[in-house]
């Protein structure tokens, strides 16, 4: 069964936790031992009951209400199977929001109705970030609509103001959606609700199964694999990798990035077993015959008439997270690259999407910026291979930012 990432978005205490706890309950995925335990960490804190004690697994973040980590539950609708990627939505945590964000196929932003919370710079900053990371797929969930008496009027306000930055970073209208709910008192979640009669669309899970659909739908495009490394068989060695685009197949020609060999695929082992093609998400070891070259971990195999580009200057737009001082490197495919120079062309304002000429990276903004390598690496713009278009990088030891070749 296919599983769909889906990427909670969204500022603190907007809901997210709770939504997932009462999905988790509405379908079925929430074991009755875990509902008591929930049930008694209520009870210990003096509360009604809270769905959001279903996901936090640890007593500080239920006794503090905060999300610490990414956290990973798994739903399953109409034969498809969605893994909710809950990431925390506290500045401070941003590092956690971008590695969790960057497993999404479809964002979910979360976004309180309530009157004093409402669409917040950090709504927007998660946005911004998602659609950088190339999520183009979002469903916006107006939640704690109970909050304000399930106002259509409520809800058609906060509809109209965040949509005019949506379309402004890039998000298509078709690809937009919008759904009120009550994740506390699980409205509208799998079930339409009576309290709700104005709106007349699908509840949300049925908006993600939509989705879900379209999504599955994609090209998987040009052969890409990953390399891992080497290691020995019975009688030659297997390049292993994870293919991340296309399909490869036994007696097909392959190129080895970026050493520029050439190579014959002569056998495929999955799983330890022999097989004639490995597909998009399968880790497969290859015996290859042919002079590609043994610094392997970190190369690209790709078929020998459609290649990525190589280059050692990319220009990248960057989420920043810290000041690029003079060791500065990238980590790209699992390799560790110095950078030569990072030289800023202009900052971004993440809460507007605005672009201005100032020549400094701004933390928690972000950046065009032209990137120097000490050395060619293959890549790909990150609309048509994530693997090949994002650059993580750190600067003295400490994470500095993400980096998307578009």
């Amino acid at each position: 069964m296919r599983v769909t990432n889906i990427a909670l978005l969204g500022h603190k205490d907007h809901g997210k936790s709770t939504l997932i706890g009462s999905l988790l309950m509405q379908t079925g995925a929430a074991t009755q031992a875990r509902i008591r335990e929930a049930e008694e960490y209520s009870r210990r804190l003096h509360k009604d009951f809270e769905p959001a004690f279903i996901l936090d697994s640890f007593a500080e973040e239920r006794l503090g209400e905060m999300t610490f980590d990414t956290t990973r539950a798994e739903i399953k609708h109409k034969g498809l199977a969605f893994a909710l990627i809950d990431v925390p939505g506290h500045e401070e945590l941003i590092k956690n929001m971008i590695s969790g964000a960057s497993y999404g196929e479809i964002a979910l932003l979360l976004v309180s109705a309530k009157q004093d919370e409402g669409i917040r710079d950090q709504t927007k900053r998660h946005l911004f970030i998602s659609r950088m990371l190339g999520l183009d797929r979002l469903i916006v969930a107006v939640n704690k609509m109970d909050t304000v008496g399930y106002s259509q009027e409520r809800f058609e306000e906060v509809e109209r103001e965040l949509k005019t930055f949506i379309f402004k970073i890039g998000f298509a209208r078709e690809k937009v959606h919008f759904v009120p709910v009550s994740a506390y008192k699980g409205e509208n979640l799998v079930k339409k609700s009576s309290r709700l009669k104005w709106y007349r669309g699908k509840p949300l899970i049925d908006v993600l199964y939509d989705e879900a659909k379209n999504e599955g739908g994609k090209q998987e495009g040009a052969l890409r694999i990953i390399a891992q490394g080497a290691i020995p068989g019975e009688n030659d060695e297997f390049v292993v990798g994870r293919v991340v685009s296309g399909s490869v197949k036994v007696g097909e020609r392959v190129s080895v990035l970026p050493s520029g060999g050439n190579a014959t695929v002569r056998e495929i082992a999955v799983k330890g077993k022999k097989v004639r093609n490995g597909i998009v998400g399968e880790n497969v070891a290859l015996k290859l015959d042919g002079n590609f070259g043994r610094e392997l971990r970190g190369s690209v195999i790709a078929g020998s008439n459609h290649k990525p580009e190589l280059k050692d200057k990319v220009r990248l737009k960057i989420f920043v997270t810290g000041k690029f001082g003079k060791k500065t490197f990238v980590k790209f495919n699992g390799v560790d690259i110095a950078c030569r120079s990072v030289r800023i062309l202009h900052d971004i304002d993440t809460t507007t999407g605005e672009s201005h000429s100032t020549k400094k990276a701004k933390v928690l903004e972000a950046a065009e910026a032209e990137v120097q390598l000490a050395r060619k690496v293959p890549v790909e713009r990150y609309g048509i291979t994530r693997e090949l278009g994002r650059f993580v990088l750190y600067s003295e030891g400490k994470f500095a930012g993400i980096g998307t070749f578009d």
